[in-house]
């Protein structure tokens, strides 16, 4: 997978689960329905704009023959493969728990066995849990952030078991089109953003540095029940660069 691929999919989850949580808030808040949808329906479209356009300006970099970028897209590109499938559902499911489930089943029964095996096995959870006793927040925050990691271990297992076909997958789209990085690199750069969220999320860096207000806005939906699964596309996406940078056998 191109490293512009890979930025407009995750671009565009980003803003559309963004676009969902912003949506969810006003109408909690006690907005209409007609006049905050259209609002953030088109905040959330510009924003999706601005990110494809910058997207788009690096893989027209690509371009060393002169081919314009837009003539490399196929229209099975826009077709989501397995993964993609997978992944978009647990997103969807992520974002139905946090809407839906978790503010009314707090601590209780299977919940709470979840979240003690998650706060055992994810770093990261136990430093989220101790923010939002501080900051006296729950609300089934602690919960919803359980299933997304729960969610994101089970994609990872599951993409893991076919890393070979998506590096093959990617070599065919190197031979096919000229990247602006070499595999070598990609999986580097790859690699390296993988390591510094996994400090940040799974180790739980980067939950010490948020104000309480921040878990109580999209901010916080958006780390609790994105995040995870953001993680795990990108630990998938290194390990298959990786896979097709080494010499086949």
């Amino acid at each position: 997978m191109g490293i512009a691929r890979l930025l407009a999919k995750g671009w565009i989850v980003f803003c559309l689960f963004a676009g969902a949580h912003a949506l969810r808030l006003a109408l909690i808040s006690g907005l209409p329905l007609e006049s905050s949808s259209f609002a953030i329906g088109v905040c959330a479209v510009l924003f999706m704009a601005m990110g494809l356009l910058f997207v788009g300006g690096f893989g027209a970099s690509a371009g060393h023959s002169g081919t314009p970028w837009l003539a490399g897209l196929r229209p099975h590109h826009l077709i989501p493969g397995f993964n993609e499938a997978v992944f978009m559902v647990f997103v969807t499911l992520s974002f139905l728990n946090q809407a839906l489930v978790a503010p009314g089943i707090i601590d209780r029964g299977v919940a709470g066995a979840l979240e003690n095996a998650v706060y055992y096995v994810v770093p990261g959870q136990r430093a989220l849990v101790h923010a939002l006793e501080d900051c006296t927040l729950d609300g089934g925050r602690a919960f919803a952030a359980a299933f997304a990691w729960l969610l994101g271990i089970v994609y990872l297992a599951s993409a893991a078991s076919r890393l070979k076909l998506q590096a093959g997958l990617i070599r065919l789209e190197a031979g096919d089109r000229v990247q602006p990085l070499g595999p070598t690199l990609r999986a580097f750069l790859f690699g390296t953003v993988a390591v510094v969220a996994i400090q940040f999320l799974f180790v739980g860096s980067a939950y010490p540095w948020l104000a309480c207000s921040a878990f109580a806005d999209i901010t916080g939906a958006v780390l609790t029940g994105l995040a995870p699964l953001m993680l795990a596309y990108l630990i998938v996406a290194a390990l298959a660069s990786l896979m097709a940078a080494a010499p086949e056998k």
